[in-house]
C-alpha cells in the first residue's frame, strides 16, 4: 500500500512539473557588462537544483572524510569492548566447567581489557559492575584453588569498587560480594568471619533467604545455638525448608539449647527462650525434663513441661514412638518420690484406660511401689515384665520384682527375678 501511494505521489509531482515547465515562457536576463545573457527560467531552476545537490554531496563527503579518525577510534573501542565481554563470559563458562585456573586467567584478561578501554578515555556505563564481576570470578577461582591471598585481594578490590567514582556501584553487586565472602569463610570453617561479613549487609539484605541460610550455618558452626534457633525460625516463616525439615531443624536446635544449660537456672532461661510450639514438641519437652532430672532441679516444673505431652499420649497412644514413650516413663519415674496425688491419679487413669500397655503397667507399678501398695505393684510389674520390649525397663522391672520378693521373704522368687534381670542385662 505504501509503495502504491509513493507511486501516485511521484506521478502527481511529475504532472505538476510538466504543467508548470511546459507553459513557462519566462526568462531571466543577466547583465554582465558589456554582455547581456538571456536564460530560460526552467534552465535556471534546474541549475539551482543541481547546484544544491552538488553542494550537499560535497559537504557530506567532507564530513565523512573528517569523521574517519573518530570512526576508527570507535571501532577499536567496540572491538575491545567485545573482547572484554567475551573474556567475562569465558570466565563464567570456565568457572561452571570446573576449570578454575582458566577462569582466573579469563577474569584477569577481562580486567586488562577494561583497563585498556579506560586508557582510551572510553567509559563503559557498566564499568564498575564489570570490574566487580571480574574480581569476584577471580576470587571464586582462587578460592577453589586454595589461593587465599589472591582470593582476598580480588575480594577487597571488588568491595573497594563501592567507593569508586562516587559510589556508583550497584548495591546488589556489593551484597553479592559480601555473601560470597561469607560462603568462603564458612567453607574455611571460620564462623566469626562469616558472621562479620553478614553483618556488613544492609538490614533488608540480612533477611534474605540466602543470607539467613549462611547465618544459620555460621551460628551452628560457632555454637551460637540461640542465634541459630532464631534464624531457623525466620527461615521456616520464609518457607525456605519443607515443613518436615523445618520441624526437624528447629527441634534439634531447641534440644541443643537445652543441652547447653549447666544448672537449673540456665535450664529455666533456656526453656523461656523457646516458643510455645517448640515447647509442645515431645522430643524437646522430654529432653528438657531429662536435663532437669540430671541437674537436680525442680521435678514439679519438669512434670509441668511434660503435661501437654502426657495428655496427648493418653488421648492418642500411637502419637509417640516407643522410644519417646520409654523416655517419658523414665523421666516420670525419676520424680515419683515427689509426685503429687494429681499426677498419680493421671498415671492410674491412663493405665486403666489402656490396661495392655506394658510401659503404662511399668510406670503404674513403680508408682504403687512408692506408695507401698506391694500387691498391686507386683501384679502390674509382673504383667509389664512379660510385655516390655525395652531392655532397660525390662531389667528394672525384674529388679523391682526381686526387691518385692525379698521384702516378702520369698528368696526363691527373688532369685528367679534377679536371674531374669541378669538375663535382660546380658541380652541388652
Amino acid at each position: 500500500m505504501r509503495a502504491a501511494l509513493w507511486l501516485l505521489a511521484l506521478f502527481g509531482i511529475a504532472a505538476a512539473v510538466a504543467l508548470f515547465a511546459g507553459n513557462n515562457q519566462g526568462t531571466i536576463t543577466v547583465f554582465w557588462p558589456p554582455w547581456r545573457v538571456d536564460l530560460s527560467l526552467n534552465l535556471v531552476l534546474l541549475s539551482l537544483a543541481a547546484l544544491f545537490v552538488a553542494l550537499h554531496l560535497a559537504l557530506r563527503g567532507l564530513s565523512a572524510l573528517f569523521s574517519l579518525p573518530r570512526q576508527a577510534r570507535q571501532w577499536r573501542m567496540q572491538q575491545k569492548e567485545r573482547a572484554l565481554h567475551a573474556a567475562l563470559l569465558d570466565a563464567v563458562a570456565q568457572q561452571l566447567a570446573g576449570r578454575f585456573s582458566r577462569a582466573g586467567k579469563a577474569a584477569q584478561s577481562a580486567l586488562a581489557q577494561e583497563r585498556a578501554l579506560a586508557g582510551l578515555d572510553a567509559r563503559l556505563p557498566q564499568a564498575l559492575q564489570v570490574r566487580t564481576m571480574a574480581h569476584l570470578l577471580g576470587a571464586e577461582s582462587a578460592h577453589a584453588l586454595q589461593d587465599r591471598a589472591s582470593r582476598d585481594a580480588h575480594l577487597q578490590h571488588a568491595l573497594n569498587e563501592a567507593a569508586t567514582a562516587g559510589g556508583q556501584l550497584s548495591p546488589e553487586a556489593r551484597e553479592g560480594a559480601l555473601l560470597r565472602a561469607a560462603h568462603w569463610a564458612l567453607q574455611d570453617r571460620d564462623a566469626p568471619a562469616a558472621l562479620a561479613r553478614l553483618k556488613e549487609l544492609p538490614h533488608g539484605a540480612q533477611r534474605r533467604t540466602l543470607a539467613l541460610r549462611l547465618r544459620l550455618k555460621a551460628a551452628r558452626l560457632d555454637r551460637r545455638t540461640l542465634d541459630a534457633l532464631e534464624t531457623a525460625r525466620l527461615l521456616a516463616k520464609h518457607r525456605a525448608f519443607s515443613p518436615t525439615a523445618a520441624h526437624s531443624i528447629i527441634r534439634g536446635l531447641a534440644t541443643d539449647l537445652l543441652s547447653e544449660a549447666h544448672d537449673a537456672g540456665q535450664l529455666l532461661r533456656a526453656w523461656a527462650e523457646l516458643e510455645a510450639e517448640e515447647r509442645e514438641m515431645p522430643e524437646v519437652a522430654i529432653h528438657a525434663a531429662q536435663r532437669q532430672v540430671l541437674l537436680r532441679g525442680d521435678l514439679g516444673v519438669a512434670r509441668g513441661w511434660l503435661l501437654p505431652i502426657w495428655e496427648r499420649t493418653v488421648a492418642e497412644p500411637r502419637s509417640l514412638g516407643d522410644g519417646l514413650r520409654v523416655k517419658l516413663a523414665r523421666v516420670l519415674e525419676a520424680g515419683l518420690d515427689s509426685v503429687d496425688a494429681e499426677w498419680l491419679a493421671r498415671i492410674e487413669a491412663a493405665q486403666r484406660n489402656n490396661p495392655r500397655d506394658a510401659i503404662l503397667q511399668y510406670l503404674a507399678g513403680m508408682a504403687c511401689m512408692k506408695r507401698q501398695l506391694w500387691g498391686k505393684a507386683q501384679q502390674l510389674l509382673t504383667q509389664a515384665g512379660l510385655g516390655l520390649q525395652d531392655p532397660g525397663l525390662h531389667r528394672q522391672t525384674w529388679q523391682a520384682l526381686a526387691r518385692l520378693a525379698e521384702q516378702r521373704g520369698d528368696q526363691e522368687q527373688a532369685a528367679a527375678a534377679w536371674k531374669r534381670a541378669a538375663e535382660a542385662d546380658v541380652s541388652s
